[in-house]
């Protein structure tokens, strides 16, 4: 039944049905024959609706989906990622292969603000791709790098595939996020060390670009692209990584934080709303400085109820002014159709997993997988051909709500031997998400290929953008060598491995002592 079930997926896929509902056909489908067949009764189909309201519906760790795609949305419109390009340009241009080497570094800090490839793939191309042209880059370099760095976002904290890989393995999103850490820098690492190679071998392909700015003014623009970025990676991913805010939360604060950048940035600033807004600021490193030696003190609730009312006053602000509401509309409506689509395909895969286990395809894949020759590293190797030949034809969320479930539990058995039993699905779960950005990079469905061609003009070829981008693939899928050969690359950064088996802590309660209970080893009774 399980390779059935496999094979009537394709089936609808190909014809061009959309993959929740096929998920949710398929789901049913062979549930309602295992059923007629006597694999499982009609009971064990309630577990569907119990998991769609239990485990997707009231997930609030599925919240930050929402909250970092509409942070995402309102970035790609409100200037930052000009105001980084410019910045960086202007400090890394003089430099041979300088505008490449901004453009790894503004798509790494991107990354880990916005968490959204179509923000950043055309942000980044509206903005260098024609300072590239003027000063005769290499085309398919050019368009090469900037979709390579778009795709960076997949792996830099704090992206969506982190979220809903740790969703999906049942692992925290703060020890994925610190596993991710490694492999993203070395990913950077890598990319500028392609860079360096080609200014070596081909200097002419990436010629310096002359400095226009010095001193004060140079000062300045670096301030003003950089300093933003960093407050909003830090409301993000610090308050995370500090233990101060769940993913949630963190998203939501970044929700904000993005709204207020647009305002300062976009809206014109009676002299009022300056005086806010610098007041919210010193109110909040004011704030920060109490509450590290007196939390929860008076001043400390002073000094941010000050900066509260500075954001919501600087929100007030955003929805007054026209340009900005209606770039408020529209990131609502884009991270509702993404949340929507996410959620239909979260119960469309609830379908097919629950029929699925119900007919020990979980035992099918289990046996499948560890016969594998070769062992653990075998498994690694054939499971990571088999996702990026997958990611041809179906999108990350597709794969991780339909493969990742069923290659969890056998992949905590083998690979627990080799980290552990706490870090083998962190190491897994990142192990695929260097992989998964293949997916954008590759045809047929490589979505940053996609957004570049939608913003490159006309001069510049689809065959240049496609053959741009095979050395970035393949330094993609080094990557994915180095992550399996060297598990310390993910597992470096996490916490040490407690010892202890959950499975086998014993909890004793014992009963209370009364009230007149005599002295124990001439100690006085215990008051509570």
């Amino acid at each position: 039944m399980p390779p059935l079930m496999f094979g009537g997926l394709v089936v609808f896929m190909i014809i061009g049905y959309p993959v929740a509902f096929s998920l949710a056909a398929v789901g049913f489908f062979f549930g309602f024959v295992s059923i007629e067949m006597g694999y499982f009764t009609m009971a064990f189909m309630q577990a569907i609706p119990g998991r769609v309201f239990g485990s997707i519906l009231s997930n609030e760790l599925l919240l930050a989906i929402p909250f970092f795609t509409f942070m995402g949305a309102i970035l790609e419109k409100c200037g930052l990622a000009e105001d980084m390009l410019e910045s960086m340009g202007q400090l890394f241009g003089p430099v041979k292969g300088g505008l490449g080497y901004s453009t790894i570094i503004v798509g790494f800090i991107l990354g880990a603000i916005t968490g959204t490839v179509a923000a950043q793939v055309i942000a980044m191309a509206l903005i260098t791709l024609p300072v590239m042209r003027r000063y005769n880059y290499d085309i398919r370099y050019a368009t090469g790098v900037l979709a390579a760095s778009g795709t960076i976002t997949q792996l830099v904290p704090p992206s969506l595939v982190l979220v809903v890989l740790a969703d999906q393995l049942g692992r925290s999103v703060g020890d994925m996020y610190l596993g991710a850490w490694g492999p993203s820098i070395l990913q950077i690492a890598l990319f500028a060390g392609y860079t360096f190679y080609l200014t070596l071998v081909k200097p002419e392909a990436l010629p310096p670009v002359p400095r226009t700015l010095f001193g004060k003014a140079l000062l300045v623009k670096c301030a003003w692209g950089i300093i933003p970025a960093a407050v909003l990676i830090f409301l993000v991913l610090g308050t995370i990584m500090m233990g101060l805010a769940t993913p949630t939360e963190a998203g939501a604060m970044g929700a904000i934080g993005a709204i207020v950048l647009a305002v300062v940035r976009n809206a014109p600033l009676t002299r009022f709303d300056q005086w806010v807004f610098w007041g919210g600021c010193a109110a909040a490193i004011a704030g920060t400085a109490i509450g590290m030696v007196a939390f929860k003190s008076l001043p400390f609730q002073l000094a941010f109820t000050v900066m509260f009312a500075a954001i919501v006053w600087l929100c007030w602000r955003a929805w007054e002014v026209r340009e900005l509401r209606d770039l408020i509309v529209q990131a609502s409506q884009a991270t509702m159709r993404i949340t929507a689509m996410v959620a239909f395909i979260l119960v469309g895969a609830t379908c097919f997993s629950i029929t699925f286990q119900g007919v020990d395809g979980n035992l099918w894949v289990e046996h499948l997988m560890s016969g594998l020759p070769g062992g653990v590293w075998g498994f690694l190797v054939v499971v990571n051909l088999f996702v990026f030949f997958l990611a041809f034809f179906l999108d990350f969320f597709e794969i991780a709500f339909i493969i990742v479930p069923m290659l969890a539990p056998v992949a905590q058995k083998i690979l627990e031997p080799v980290v552990g039993h706490d870090a083998a699905l962190i190491w897994f779960g990142v192990m695929l998400c260097v992989n998964v950005q293949t997916s954008f990079m590759h045809p047929p469905f490589g979505f940053a290929l996609f957004y570049l061609r939608s913003v490159a003009p006309k001069e510049v070829k689809s065959a240049d953008i496609y053959w741009g981008s095979v050395p970035w693939v393949v330094l993609q899928l080094i990557m994915v060598v180095i992550v399996i050969a060297l598990p310390e690359s993910v597992t470096y950064f996490l916490d040490e491995p407690s010892g202890i088996d959950p499975a086998k802590v014993r909890i004793e309660l014992q009963p209370a002592e009364p009230e007149n209970a005599p002295p124990v080893f001439g100690l006085p009774p215990h008051r509570d």
